[in-house]
């Protein structure tokens, strides 16, 4: 090959100056060359690691994809399109992956073991040739110092010869080393350029059969497939691009929207109360007690499902079950450190939650929420239209009818009615109207310009009206021991005694007392005033029937709230569809009247079902009546045996003076 510089072996014996410059050039050219071959190695080997990589990389890409089918994804794991789609994309992509695993053994066998070779046989031989040139120039030297220093008049014929021999020795292997690390050089000229090509004639010719096999996998009926796939990702694009706008925008939307509601407590008068709800979910305060007097409050995600109420924090799977709330009973409590808090208690009355809402709103809703499940509203087929149903009812029972109000306008221009006594916490169930009811006058069944009172009146502070005063009770203390200080109790010989829990939804005065109407319609005007003045609270106590009379007992204190004598109950009634809905009418002398013969009609809401109540109360008059007749009974034979006994002392006396 023209242009190739070589050192000149012929010269090596005389090693002069010339020849060693010369010799120094060709030294330097073989470090150049060898620093350069180490980056192009290095380079070679990142092209053969990168394709080893690839052929592994594409080859567990078709094994996922053929998996993929195996997958059980949350949302979107049954797309069959999708999946018959990615197993044909796993078969191209095999047959690509055995293209690379090929084209990486061609890369080995014609890329790397060339260059190989050259770095570390051909470059490391150079590297060892010197290293000996350069011993035996050394001792060369040493050997002709030393035969340079022989002495001139003392000749030592054996030192003479060890010194001739040792420059003789040295010469030759130094002569012959120098020629062999001559040709060494002259020879890496020709390698150093053979080392360049053959990698890259190699890495050529390995890319031109691997492009060679694709072209051949890589048919018109793949070209097909891709250019379908194309046009479906980029209509999945524009799809995308069209939802994500959509969605950008309901954000803006729902920022604007939801300003207010950033607020804790926003105003109700933007975002009314919904009393209609059967459903409801949202995070809540609940109270749990940590000792005697100290509480702690949790708060979590609670929902309704059914009539059930559940409860889920944040991070789990799926809620649990707080309560049963069919039938249960909600009243809004006042904490000393909380605001917005009610009371659930369930249809028992032995499992209860205090819970705390964040707003008024929210307050206010979930009351009404679950007083609507509790009615089993949402049993129908339509609850949110039945609950609507039911609160048009209540407004309209309060708001008097045109007709109504004319015939009353004139017989009371200027008296208007009292507020109610008292502000409650539950709102209690609507009935619906009987037929019967449609028939008759509001007139006839409650008497005019009549109050509504939701509370009970403390015993101790104020008598309630239609209560009997000569029974003498004032609200004693019933002695838990049994122990009644020398007076004997009065359920002590009594036949029926039994316990029920209610809760006083009001009462008002009535005019009649001979229809269950009465008692329906008392019913509807009282539950009607409750929803529409947002009166919520009710007063819990104990009724407790026994033969003699009904008492209501405060079950904290156990002090009679009121005493009904049951002479004096004179009509009893349960709600027609609500069955813990119940009241009796009283009737009492006295009232706004002096000397004048009331009734006051009571509505309760019972834990358990009214009619328990009721027949409880009929039980009552029976046993009584069953007793009455056994006293007639017994003070009648009582009266026969004294007319017996006073014949025969008449006989005996009449016997003895004859």
């Amino acid at each position: 090959m023209p242009g190739i510089d070589k050192l000149p072996i012929e010269e090596t014996l005389e090693d002069s100056p010339q020849a060693r410059s010369l010799l120094g050039v060709f030294e330097e050219d073989a470090a150049a060359i060898s620093s350069y071959i180490r980056q192009l190695y290095q380079a070679m080997r990142r092209i053969y690691d990168a394709q080893n990589e690839l052929s592994a990389a594409t080859h567990l890409t078709s094994k996922l994809l053929k998996e993929y089918e195996k997958q059980r994804f949350p949302l979107g794991g049954d797309d069959e399109v999708m999946s018959s789609t990615l197993q044909q994309f796993a078969k191209v992509i095999d047959e690509l992956s055995s293209c690379h695993a090929v084209l990486s053994t061609q890369l080995a066998d014609a890329m790397m073991f060339p260059i190989t070779q050259f770095k570390e046989r051909d470059l490391k031989e150079i590297l060892t040739l010197k290293e000996v040139f350069q011993i035996a120039s050394n001792d060369h030297d040493t050997a002709i110092n030393r035969y340079s220093r022989l002495s001139k008049r003392r000749e030592n014929e054996k030192v003479k010869y060890e010194v001739t021999e040792d420059v003789y020795t040295s010469k030759k292997k130094q002569h012959q080393t120098m020629m062999h690390y001559f040709c060494a050089l002259n020879t890496l000229q020709y390698k150093k350029k053979i080392a360049m090509l053959e990698p890259l004639l190699g890495y050529m010719q390995a890319q031109i059969s691997f492009f060679k096999m694709g072209s051949e996998n890589l048919t018109e009926q793949l070209e097909e497939f891709l250019t379908n796939i194309g046009t479906s990702v980029q209509n999945v694009r524009r799809e995308m691009d069209s939802e994500v706008e959509t969605m950008q925008q309901t954000i803006e939307d729902l920022e604007v929207a939801s300003d207010p509601l950033y607020l804790p407590d926003p105003d109700t008068t933007k975002f009314p109360v919904h009393r209609n709800l059967t459903r409801k979910a949202g995070y809540l305060n609940a109270r749990n007690k940590t000792g005697l007097v100290s509480s702690s409050w949790d708060r979590q995600f609670y929902f309704t499902q059914g009539g059930n109420l559940m409860s889920q924090a944040r991070g789990d799977v799926a809620g649990g079950l707080v309560m049963d709330i069919d039938n249960c009973s909600v009243m809004a409590v006042d904490c000393e450190d909380r605001r917005y808090c009610f009371q659930i208690t369930s249809f028992d009355g032995k499992k209860s939650s205090i819970l705390q809402a964040e707003s008024k709103k929210d307050y206010e809703e979930w009351i009404c929420t679950i007083n609507n499940i509790s009615k089993q509203i949402y049993l129908s087929e339509n609850p949110e239209e039945i609950a609507a149903r039911v609160n048009q009812s209540a407004l309209e029972a309060v708001t008097p009818s045109p007709s109504f109000h004319q015939r009353h306008e004139s017989m009371r221009p200027t008296i208007q009615s009292r507020p109610p006594t008292a502000r409650t916490n539950s709102s209690g169930s609507l009935g619906s109207e009987s037929a019967a009811l449609s028939t008759l006058s509001l007139d006839s069944l409650v008497a005019p310009d009549t109050p509504i009172q939701f509370d009970i009146i403390s015993p101790v502070s104020e008598d309630q009206p239609g209560q009997a005063k000569a029974s003498g009770q004032s609200g004693r203390r019933t002695n838990p021991f049994g122990e009644s200080g020398g007076k004997k109790s009065e359920t002590e010989d009594s036949i029926l005694h039994q316990l029920f829990i209610v809760r006083f939804l009001g009462s008002m005065e009535v005019k009649s007392d001979e229809s269950p109407d009465v008692v329906y319609e008392t019913m509807r005007q009282i539950l009607a005033a409750r929803a529409i003045h947002n009166i919520f609270r009710m007063t819990e106590s104990h009724l407790l029937v026994s033969c003699d009379c009904l008492k209501l007992i405060d079950p904290q204190t156990q002090v009679t709230r009121l005493r009904f004598p049951l002479p004096s109950v004179v009509l009893y009634a349960t709600h027609q569809e609500n069955k813990r809905l119940f009241g009796f009418v009283l009737r009492s002398s006295g009232g706004r009247v002096e000397s004048h013969t009331t009734s006051v009609c009571y509505i309760f809401e019972s834990n358990n079902e009214g009619e328990k109540d009721r027949r409880a109360s009929e039980k009552q008059k029976e046993i009584d009546k069953v007793k009455e007749k056994q006293q007639k009974e017994l003070s009648k034979q009582k009266q026969i045996e004294k007319v017996c006994l006073t014949i025969t002392y008449n006989t005996n006396i009449f016997l003895s003076e004859g």
